[in-house]
């Protein structure tokens, strides 16, 4: 049985912030956040403006595309660290949207991997199960949990939902080809955000969280590669976590790859954590820079500390 990726879609909140917004809250500055992390833009939600909104937009773009109706899906996973509310979790609200009455519904919190663990965990319901069509989303607002006093941070992160269709079937091998996943909780304390209290203020020791990242996105990878059966010659590209231009640079040249075959959008998104993936995805097939036949691998890293990657053919 092959599972593919039949719709995408994403939708970014309408209020944006730029880097120049930014050096009038905090002491920074256009140039400094642009040479540290790439980024220049980003979208953050109204007060008023609920995540689960986003991540309903985003899933309607997706069922669109596939041709999919609400009715028929069996299956809504949603990967998120910072829904509206402890519950309902974020995928019953787009339930209800959509009218997916007979959907079983549930929230994954992976972080910024919360996409790629997510769509794992879909996979393997449908396999287990049978499901035929199930939506996957990534959605995440950490705005609400920055400390907009810390230049560390504040500078990072942005909003933003995606979401994809998953169908499985018989396609000729196209679909998931191979994931593979990874924790270490025993290093958590490099990024944390609570619940409750001061506590709510997202956390990050950016120096280790940079650290990690460069060191196991490239393992991840190859190990997700040698998996397949694939060689990394064989992937169209790599789709990585929005987090930081450097560290994205950094993976490619420790794979020995061109930076050309790793698209950036976070330019204009910042680190949407968990949505990056899948926004990056959906802008890639709409401007039909993913064709079908081709190998795309998404890979995912962050609080947990957690670790995710997988390759599709599309």
């Amino acid at each position: 049985m092959d599972i593919v990726l039949s719709g995408s879609g994403s939708a970014l909140p309408e209020k944006n912030l730029t880097n120049d917004d930014l050096s009038r809250i905090v002491d920074t500055s256009d140039e400094w956040i642009k040479s540290r992390t790439g980024i220049v833009d980003r979208h953050i939600c109204k007060e008023d403006e609920p995540l689960s909104l986003l991540a309903l937009k985003s899933a309607q773009k997706a069922l669109e595309m596939s041709g999919i109706k609400g009715s028929q899906l069996e299956l809504i996973v949603a990967g998120t660290s910072s829904p509206d509310r402890n519950f309902p979790g974020c995928a019953c609200d787009v339930q209800a949207g959509l009218g997916a009455e007979g959907a079983v519904c549930f929230d994954v919190s992976a972080a910024c991997s919360g996409f790629i663990y997510a769509v794992h965990v879909a996979e393997s319901m449908m396999r287990a199960s049978g499901y035929k069509n199930a939506l996957v989303i990534g959605a995440d607002a950490l705005s609400r949990h920055i400390d907009w006093t810390d230049r560390t941070t504040c500078v990072l992160f942005g909003d933003g939902a995606a979401a994809a269709v998953l169908v499985s079937g018989e396609f000729g091998g196209r679909g998931i080809i191979a994931s593979s996943l990874g924790s270490d909780g025993s290093r958590g304390a490099c990024l944390t955000c609570g619940s409750i209290g001061e506590d709510k203020k997202l956390y990050m020791d950016g120096s280790e969280v940079f650290k990690f990242a460069i060191r196991k996105v490239p393992e991840n990878i190859q190990e997700t590669i040698n998996k397949s059966g694939l060689k990394k010659e064989d992937i169209s590209l790599f789709v990585l976590h929005q987090a930081n231009k450097r560290i994205i640079e950094m993976v490619a040249k420790k794979l020995g790859l061109s930076e050309e075959r790793f698209p950036i959008n976070l330019e204009y998104t910042g680190n949407t954590s968990g949505a990056s993936i899948p926004i990056l995805l959906d802008e890639l097939i709409r401007a039909k820079r993913i064709k079908k036949g081709d190998n795309i691998l998404l890979s995912g890293f962050g609080a947990g500390l957690t670790w995710g990657s997988l390759i599709f053919k599309y």
